[in-house]
């Protein structure tokens, strides 16, 4: 058995290292260029020059929630493409995105400005019941979430492609479902995957149906969101603000205007970071189900692009 490392931004040291600790029956090395064929792949956003020499993969495991890069190369029909299922992402998530919820509902915002001028502020509490949080894309993150937000007394909507039944939580699926979803909602929160069909679904359409005063939180891809359409609608607004923990490019250049704008927080793609011990483990564990011929979660349909 012998398992591959290749990242297009980490050092792969620390994993080949935890790896072949973890799973000492394998021969664990990092890729470069004319390396030896594998049997698996532990990747994030690898080159296509990876994909075609390494013909003798079984499955790709991808160390992030998304795998919108893997899919946009040039992959063989048979080779596996598998995502984490959690590995500790989702408790970030629903920790990232609750204090995201938060501090815009209690205005923490524009308290800490007014602290910053000396100046002793109040504000009137609003009601929570005015303040519906929309969870956009209800997989294993965002189910998370949504359960979180729960707790917090929020009233919760969720959207998703296909029927979804949580406690508590009103859904809506479909195309048809999209725009009660969005009258439906004011804090407007993106964990959709990325596909050919959601790209650009942060738009002047979508984002001017959230309710008056609406606020956007988006944690799933930079290509989700025209960012044009968010700051035309924050200006005229109707939107009041975002937090945005992805971009378009990344990291997000220097003189964007999101850094400086006043009614958008602007965090470094950290909202749920990948866990070596626990995805390791999680890897290492679904390798050898398939060795035993065994089925396994998260396996990538290519057709739907998650």
């Amino acid at each position: 058995m012998k398992i591959t490392i290749c990242f297009a931004t980490l050092p792969p040291e620390p994993w080949v290292q935890a790896v072949q600790q973890a799973f000492p029956a394998a021969e664990v090395f990092a890729w470069a260029p004319g390396a030896p064929q594998a049997d698996h792949a532990i990747v994030w956003a690898p080159p296509q020059q990876f994909i075609d020499e390494q013909s003798t993969l079984q499955a790709l495991f991808n160390i992030g929630a998304g795998v919108d890069a893997l899919l946009q190369l040039k992959l063989p029909p048979s080779l596996k493409v598998v995502r984490l299922d959690d590995a500790g992402m989702s408790v970030q998530m629903a920790e990232f995105v609750c204090h995201a919820v938060i501090r815009h509902f209690r205005e923490l915002d524009a308290y800490e400005a007014d602290v910053k001028t000396g100046r002793w502020s109040y504000r009137k509490p609003q009601s929570r019941a005015d303040f519906a949080v929309g969870v956009m894309g209800l997989g294993v993150l965002g189910e998370r979430v949504a359960k979180a937000l729960q707790v917090f007394e929020f009233p919760v909507n969720g959207f998703s492609r296909s029927p979804k039944d949580l406690p508590g939580i009103r859904c809506f699926h479909g195309p048809q479902g999209l725009p009660e979803f969005l009258a439906a909602t004011r804090v407007l929160v993106n964990l959709m995957p990325l596909t050919t069909e959601t790209e650009n679904i942060l738009n002047q359409s979508t984002l001017s149906q959230l309710q008056q005063g609406g606020y956007l939180i988006n944690v799933a891809r930079g290509k989700h969101l025209v960012d044009e359409d968010l700051l035309a609608l924050i200006d005229s607004g109707h939107l009041s603000g975002a937090t945005l923990d992805v971009f378009r490019t990344e990291p997000l250049p220097a003189g964007h205007v999101f850094w400086q704008h006043p009614k958008i927080t602007v965090t470094p793609h950290t909202s749920a970071r990948t866990l070596r011990e626990e995805s390791i483990a999680q890897i290492v564990g679904k390798i050898q189900a398939l060795q035993r011929g065994e089925p396994i979660n998260g396996v990538v349909e290519h057709h739907r692009g998650y």
